[in-house]
């Protein structure tokens, strides 16, 4: 009897490990941003940064990039709240400082002020793309077109990862003192040694973003319109699918607390919200 007991224990556990997830849309703003290609929540402030790469070319030197303030209600505050950057892409807060992956450059924003205090150049970067900070403010940061990933601390800047492990890096998370790395439809974790082990592949669509939802669990978006919930085990389920509706999904947003998804659409020119079940 004891014996069939813990079977049943055992399986109950399975089955919630294996639970099926499903996002449930809230809201969507209007669409009157300017190609977003990411958006970060910001819980103490209580407000979502969106980039606008504003124009045709995702890797265009045009100046004519920016980076909005969207409610968390869907109302968009300014769609330029900061500009003068060029097709801004991935971001990461510490403190007061948003820092923005800017083709070649960190872009440092004051998001008191709400103005530009400093411009990092990146050593030999070609396309910086997505943006990660971790509790002590070290950045993390990958250059898609140039195959790397770095860290940079304080201006000193290291090169964890180069062409010889990456073929298109894009996003990255650092959490619980390991850094995540998407490549080209496959998730892979650093290890100390700088090897990657491999937790997930055959995500179609160009892994974009990824957030950190409950233990070893994630969520991954891409370009292409599909986010999928990545599961502990390495297996993945499909939340939303926008491709045949051509509808991106790039870097995602998370609210932890709420369990709130953001997802910039890019050539939607919106933000939508969507609460993960």
């Amino acid at each position: 009897m004891k014996k069939y007991f813990f079977t049943i224990i055992l399986l109950f556990i399975l089955v919630e490990s294996q639970a099926q997830h499903q996002l449930v849309k809230l809201w969507e703003t209007d669409s009157i941003l300017k190609v977003p290609e990411s958006v970060f929540f910001d819980g103490k402030n209580k407000v979502l940064y969106a980039t606008n790469i504003d124009g045709k070319d995702p890797w265009g030197k045009d100046g004519k990039g920016s980076v909005g303030k969207v409610g968390l209600d869907g109302k968009i505050i300014a769609v330029d709240w900061v500009t003068g950057l060029n097709a801004p892409k991935g971001m990461g807060l510490f403190k007061n400082r948003l820092y923005v992956a800017d083709l070649t450059e960190l872009v440092v924003i004051d998001i008191v002020k709400g103005e530009i205090i400093e411009r990092i150049a990146v050593k030999d970067a070609v396309g910086l793309n997505d943006v990660s900070v971790d509790q002590n403010g070290v950045v993390y940061v990958s250059d898609s077109r140039g195959r790397k990933v770095y860290e940079i601390e304080n201006n000193n800047q290291v090169v964890l990862l180069d062409s010889s492990k990456l073929k298109s890096p894009n996003g990255v998370l650092k959490h619980k003192g390991m850094l995540y790395v998407l490549d080209s439809g496959t998730m892979y974790r650093m290890e100390k040694d700088k090897s990657l082990t491999k937790i997930a592949e055959g995500m179609e669509g160009g892994t974009d973003g990824i957030e950190n939802v409950a233990a070893n669990e994630f969520i991954v978006s891409t370009w292409g319109g599909v986010v999928y919930y990545v599961n502990a085990d390495g297996t993945k389920q499909v939340l939303l699918d926008g491709r045949q509706q051509k509808i991106n999904s790039a870097d995602i947003g998370y609210d932890a607390v709420k369990r709130i998804v953001y997802v910039p659409t890019f050539w939607r020119n919106s933000v939508a919200a969507y609460e993960l079940k």
